[in-house]
């Protein structure tokens, strides 16, 4: 099972299929409008900006599982995130991170019996999983790893 065997719904309640992200490089980020964390859009969107040419795809998943810093529902999330930050990059609906009503997408990051790379846990919003072209999971970064620093840039570049 690879990345790209699962399926989401985008914020605007259409199904999203990560099968259309084969060939792709995918940088997954649970978000949250009221977290200290949250300037971090503007560089997801920047980086997104800067390698979407070269197949990098950013893919925001909002969640209300830290904090209740999402307490908004997909309009005022997809309005607040457009108004603030000109969010460009895909956009889910509202998931679980963890727990037992986790989302599939989270169940396969976050499970080495799925993912076959690690198990590892969402800490808190912004944590950052990086995804490669044939959909497997390469990396995991912690909410105060910047979307810019050089380990992301340098992946998202090839180097």
């Amino acid at each position: 099972m690879n990345f790209h065997t699962l399926k989401a719904v985008d914020i605007n309640g259409k199904p999203y299929d990560m099968a259309a992200l084969k060939g792709h490089k995918v940088l997954v980020v649970n978000t949250a409008s009221e977290c200290g964390y949250t300037p971090q859009y503007e560089q997801l969107e920047e980086l997104y900006r800067q390698f979407k040419d070269q197949g990098l795809v950013v893919i925001g998943f909002p969640s209300n599982d830290f904090g209740k810093q999402e307490p908004g529902d997909e309009q005022t999330i997809a309005a607040f995130c457009q108004k603030n930050y000109g969010v460009t990059f895909p956009l889910m609906s509202k998931v679980h991170t963890k727990g037992e009503l986790q989302s599939p997408v989270y169940a396969w990051l976050t499970q080495k019996k799925l993912n076959g790379v690690l198990d590892s846990e969402v800490k808190w919003n912004f944590q950052k999983y990086l995804i490669d072209e044939q959909g497997r999971l390469v990396a995991v970064y912690p909410s105060a790893q910047e979307p810019l620093s050089d380990a992301i840039l340098n992946w998202a570049a090839g180097k």
